[in-house]
């Protein structure tokens, strides 16, 4: 890609992504254009369809929650590696509204271009999961696909204007009903 190229791609992620923090992942692409300062005709080139622009977003992101996971997986005890990176995925995912539906549409259809990333993250999140059963520390009637959804649905409930300042008191509720030998009380909020 010429110079040139990648500086307009660069800033129109940037734009993107302040565009779909505030308005979600419905944000109206001529808007992102119009904030780029390029016509909808390069956003196209650049991304062919949205969710081609909320994959390129997205994929970094959903790749740094990879590597931290494989972080965690030697630098902190079973659980709380489990916690905190499950604790990451949903204040991420809840800081653009809908990208939970996509993340969950993705992860069962093969075509999008969302799921090879979702699976990533998936997977590392699993294997955690799995060190923390091996532990004895996590139950072990659930596996990825089960932590994938509460970490999905904990991002939805953040989203609720109704459920939002209960959000933390939630996270917790789940933390340590995913945990064998933790109380709620435990995570400190």
């Amino acid at each position: 890609m010429r110079a040139d190229a990648m500086k307009n791609y660069e800033h129109i992620l940037a734009v993107a992504n302040v565009v779909i923090t505030e308005h979600g992942v419905d944000a109206s692409l001529r808007e992102i254009a119009r904030r780029a300062g390029v016509g909808l005709g390069t956003l196209y080139r650049h991304f062919p369809t949205r969710e081609a622009l909320l994959e390129a977003l997205l994929r970094a992101s959903f790749d740094e929650f990879t590597t931290k996971a494989r972080m965690l997986e030697t630098a902190s005890s079973p659980e709380d590696a489990l916690v905190s990176w499950l604790r990451e995925i949903v204040e991420f995912t809840s800081n653009y509204q809908g990208v939970v539906d996509l993340m969950m549409a993705a992860k069962e259809d093969p075509e999008s271009a969302l799921h090879a990333s979702c699976m990533t993250m998936r997977t590392a999140g699993t294997q955690l999961l799995a060190r923390a059963q091996a532990e004895g520390l996590a139950r072990t009637d659930m596996d990825g696909d089960d932590l994938f959804s509460l970490a999905a649905a904990l991002a939805w409930l953040s989203n609720q204007p109704s459920s939002a300042p209960r959000a933390d008191y939630l996270f917790n509720i789940i933390a340590s009903a995913i945990l064998t030998n933790r109380a709620s009380s435990d995570f400190g909020v």
